[in-house]
């Protein structure tokens, strides 16, 4: 038996160990604005602390805690202590990224490591998103990755809806194997089938245009769009389908009178999924374009890595870059 104090304490010191790394580290300076966001990042430590150690209280029953209820403690004590590690490997960065963004070139020279905000420039705190619209093709850039993406979600779907309610209704020869071999592209990596792409691509003259990238991303989110798809029209109870062919609708009207309107939540996770492969997709990219007119957002970062470019312009990219899909992604679950 494991007193219900003792698993307490110890959760409250488990969650104020983590934050309390959490709140080390994320601003080191001397100025005053750094140490009121760290203050305020230490006071958020000590609040997930205490909020850490009172829903482990809440959880808990009361008094002498059994073997069960005791393992049921820890895990949801972990499971805490994971969600805050994880959220926090992801917002740091993102959070330097963005405090990034906001400097000048004499004040990252100054303290590359001081990560506050200065509110007194207003407006100028944007310089450098301004910047990349009018001096990097940025909008360029927005508006290719923006074309493709769409394009590739509805070459997609156009191929892989008709493809995943043939595989999961319909009986031909070979269905099974072809069934479990769709994901089969996924054992090859891109990176072996680069060259053969590139030397393809130069010889049909589809290297650096936009056609050619809407042709090849299709090839990379098909398979795994059939295979998102099969699963959920398996899923769909096949006597409404029946009672449609009953009624003298034809296969085709099936799909789109029935089948497609109760598959609309899978179609919408497939078509975010396909948007994000095709939103973030940068090897072909690298390997395909040339013309700075028609790079892509990942392409069009990639060029200002340089040493002659000032970082927080690098760092507005790729904040330009993150925050449409995080939103659409939001926004979509």
């Amino acid at each position: 038996m494991v007193t219900h104090s003792r698993a307490v304490a110890w959760g409250g010191f488990a969650l104020l160990s983590v934050a309390g790394l959490l709140g080390f580290g994320i601003v080191i300076s001397g100025n005053a604005e750094a140490v009121l966001v760290n203050s305020i990042t230490h006071v958020l430590a000590a609040a997930i602390a205490v909020g850490g150690t009172y829903a482990i209280t809440k959880v808990a029953p009361k008094g002498a805690l059994s073997r069960h209820e005791f393992e049921e403690v820890v895990i949801r004590l972990l499971t805490a202590v994971g969600y805050v590690f994880f959220t926090a490997i992801v917002l740091i960065p993102f959070y330097v990224m963005v405090m990034t963004s906001f400097k000048n070139q004499s004040e990252l020279v100054q303290n590359p490591l001081d990560f506050s905000l200065d509110l007194s420039k207003g407006w100028g705190l944007f310089r450098s998103y301004v910047e990349l619209f009018a001096d990097f093709n940025f909008g360029i850039y927005l508006m290719n990755s923006m074309l493709i993406s769409v394009l590739t979600v509805f070459i997609t779907l156009a191929f892989s809806i008709p493809g995943a309610y043939a595989v999961a209704r319909l009986r031909f020869s070979g269905q099974a194997a072809f069934s479990r071999s769709i994901l089969l592209i996924y054992m090859v990596p891109m990176i072996v089938l680069a060259l053969p792409i590139y030397i393809a691509f130069s010889l049909t003259g589809l290297r650096n245009s936009l056609f050619g990238i809407v042709l090849i991303y299709p090839v990379t989110t098909i398979p795994v769009a059939l295979y998102m798809l099969q699963g959920y029209f398996r899923g769909l109870p096949g006597d409404i389908e029946e009672a449609g062919l009953m009624d003298g609708l034809s296969r085709l009207a099936v799909i789109w009178k029935i089948t497609l309107p109760l598959s609309l939540p899978a179609i919408a996770s497939v078509s975010l999924y396909v948007f994000m492969i095709a939103w973030n997709e940068f090897l072909l990219a690298f390997m395909l374009l040339d013309d700075p007119t028609k790079f892509t957002l990942t392409r069009g970062i990639a060029s200002l890595n340089s040493s002659e470019i000032p970082r927080q312009h690098l760092m507005a990219g790729a904040v330009i870059a993150t925050v449409p899909i995080m939103a659409l992604f939001l926004g979509g679950t």
